[in-house]
Parts: structure tokens; sequence; C-alpha cells
């Protein structure tokens, strides 16, 4: 492993034991091994979680607010009303009858909503990172709610997508692309991934 616990406090200020340990634990695991590969990682997820403190994904949407990122569920005013500032229904109203999840009143849209570094989401993602690590779906779903259990979802969804091919490509909107479906952030994920590689270098 050639992360230190120095370089990665020039990338993350003041950056826990507990991510650097994680960190070591868990990106030889996946592969995600030479300087390109833990500077495209770090970079991605950095930018994705804003450097590990945003763990599990925030549903907490005004009514009028919903009819601009969830347009499709809630076209009105009067539609996204009974939903504000409700992250429970929200979630379950959008994620319901979706990857996996039952309908809106089995509640799978809230207990399967996104969380890791790269927020995994939806029960077949749930249960194919379950299967892969030996877990019960609830023991993972609780997993990651935890910092490592956050890390390691982000880095079964970075091999499961193939990432490293982009890293090793030195790639940064291949990467990005696969990881948000588009390129927003660029900017940030780009100066990221330069900062990462230079100090590793």
């Amino acid at each position: 492993m050639i992360l230190q616990k120095e370089q990665l406090d020039k990338i993350i200020k003041n950056s826990s034991d507990a991510l650097f340990e994680a960190l070591v634990e868990l990106l030889p695991k996946y592969e995600i091994d030479t300087p390109n590969r833990i500077a495209g990682f770090l970079a991605q997820t950095g930018h994705e979680s804003v450097n590990y403190t945003s763990l599990k994904e925030n549903l907490n949407y005004s009514a009028e607010r919903l009819t601009v990122v969830f347009k499709k569920y809630f076209p009105t005013i009067e539609s996204a009303t009974p939903y504000n500032r409700n992250p429970e229904k929200i979630a379950n109203k959008v994620y319901g009858n979706r990857m996996g999840n039952g309908a809106e009143l089995s509640g799978e849209g809230y207990k399967f909503r996104g969380r890791g570094a790269i927020q995994l989401t939806g029960k077949n993602n749930y249960t194919k990172f379950a299967e892969s690590i030996g877990m019960s779906l609830d023991d993972t779903v609780s997993y990651c709610e935890t910092l490592k259990g956050a890390l390691e979802s982000a880095c079964w969804f970075w091999s499961t997508n193939n990432i490293n091919h982009f890293c090793d490509a030195d790639d940064i909107i291949g990467m990005t692309k696969a990881i948000n479906g588009g390129l927003i952030g660029l900017d940030d994920r780009a100066q990221r991934y330069e900062l990462v590689k230079r100090i590793l270098a």
C-alpha cells in the first residue's frame, strides 16, 4: 500500500485514523493499488461524500424543491406538499417500485436509500453487495452506515463498474460518468485527482 498517513492528511484536512486504517485495509482488497487508482478513488469519493462527512443521502426537501429535483414524481406543489420535509415519505415515493424495491407502502425506498462514499441505492444493489461480503441484507444496511462500510460499499461499486480501467487510462471524465452518470462537479473532481497524484508522486 503506497498511501501514508501524512499523505492522507494533505489530501483530507484533519483526516481520522479510522479513515486511514479503513483505506489501508480496503483499497488493496479491491485492487485500488496504484497512484492513479488511489488518486481516482480519493478524488471521486472525496467529492461525493464531502470529504467523508456526508455518508447518507439527505432527502429533507421542501415541497418547492421536490418539484425541481424530482419533477417526474412531484409535478405540482399540490402533489409535493404532503411530502414536505419528510425524508422517509420522499424516499418511499421516489424509490418505490424501482431498483428492486417494493411499492411505496413497503418502506423499502427509505430502507435502501443512498448510503456510502459512493451512494449505494436500491435493494438490488444492497443485495449484491451483501452477497459479495457474506453479510445478511439487514446487517449490510447497518454496515453501510459505518465509515468502513461506507468505504467498502464504494470500493465494491468501483470494482463492479471497473473504474480502475479509467484510472489506468488517466480518464477523469470516464471515471466521473461511471459514478455520476454525467459530469456534475467535474472541476472539483479533476482538481482533487491532480492533487492526489502530485502528493502520491
